[in-house]
């Protein structure tokens, strides 16, 4: 009886698990993503300043991740030495950080939903990298996908609604520098997936580990980076003129803390085609809801390339998800495995 009741109990506890990563997940990143486009768009105060460091985003997002990294390695009474050369941290750490300052200053010529919509493409870098840094090789329906969503995101790049005019973005080079950070922010970010996955696979390593160092790295250059063009104290002196964009940045490095540990913690329980999909479903629900919140209008054309673009995502989680027919090869061990029949 206890026996049969056991997979009852394992199947409830991997629901309200797989309950807490979606939520998780989608409530810390759609917040993240309305809080970025909050603070790097919106003005604030009486004389409508814009908030212009995006590094020190970058700064405070680090730092905070950083120590509650440490902290989980404390409580865990796991050790905080170095697994991995202190160099391969770092490389991680600045080709993040450039990934970072790219999605935030991009949001000054492109409209949220765009950079959304275009992260979708970051898998044709990322099997870029894979293929020069890992030597991995991908087949033909995995290049039929990264075309059909590059297709689907071109479409909702180049045909924007006539009247989703921003502050930033009137005139062709605007528009050029947009779309140059976003090619900036997308190569970067694949590097950095592709050369963590490295390192997990070559050294025994916490995910906690690797947080932080390559965060606390991060805090280090992103101090250094706004050391070097004066925005510290012009920083500061916003956020102490402006206490709304205060209390969002405070939100934003916790939110942002947070989704890290949610996505670990998915990746880990429920494997990366989980993870997938839930991100998918993520970006869908940026979108819907900048839309809603910020009055960005879709042409019918950025509709048809959203179509493609989570359709062609959907359609690839849907045909893992069938079990697979063995190959020839296959059935004829099967059935070469399989005892022969006694004569009755």
């Amino acid at each position: 009886m206890e026996a049969a009741a056991a997979p009852a109990v394992q199947k409830e506890n991997r629901f309200w698990k797989g309950v807490l990563a979606v939520v998780g997940i989608m409530t810390t990143l759609v917040i993240y993503g309305v809080l970025q486009e909050k603070i790097m768009r919106v003005p604030y105060g009486a004389d409508k300043e814009y908030f212009k460091y995006s590094l020190f985003l970058v700064f405070c997002n680090r730092i905070t991740t950083s120590a509650v990294s440490a902290g989980a390695l404390l409580a865990s009474k796991k050790a905080l030495d170095p697994v991995a050369p202190v160099y391969k941290y770092c490389l991680i750490s600045v080709s993040n950080i450039l990934t970072t300052t790219c999605q935030y200053e991009a949001l000054k010529y492109v409209s949220f939903p765009v950079q959304t919509l275009a992260k979708c493409a970051k898998m044709i870098p990322v099997m870029v990298w894979g293929t020069l840094i890992m030597q991995k090789r991908y087949r033909g329906p995995d290049y039929l996908l990264a075309f059909l969503v590059t297709v689907g995101c071109s479409f909702f790049i180049l045909y924007p609604a006539a009247s989703d005019i921003t502050p930033y973005s009137k005139g062709r080079e605007n528009t050029v520098w947009g779309v140059s950070l976003m090619m900036g922010y997308l190569g970067f970010d694949g590097f950095t997936s592709t050369f963590q996955d490295k390192l997990f696979r070559g050294y025994n390593m916490e995910i906690h580990n690797q947080i932080f160092y390559t965060t606390l790295c991060s805090c280090i250059l992103s101090l250094a980076g706004l050391i070097f063009q004066g925005h510290v104290l012009l920083a500061i002196d916003f956020v102490c003129r402006h206490n709304d964009c205060f209390f969002d940045i405070v939100l934003l490095s916790t939110v942002a803390t947070a989704s890290q540990f949610f996505i670990s913690y998915t990746i880990r329980t429920f494997g990366a085609l989980t993870f997938a999909t839930i991100m998918t479903t993520r970006q869908l629900v940026s979108i819907m809801l900048s839309c809603v919140w910020f009055s960005h209008p879709l042409s019918w054309q950025q509709w048809i390339g959203a179509i493609i673009v989570f359709g062609s995502l959907y359609a690839k989680s849907f045909l893992k998800s069938m079990p697979q027919k063995p190959s020839p090869s296959e059935e004829r061990e099967i059935e070469a495995s399989k005892p022969l029949k006694e004569n009755p």
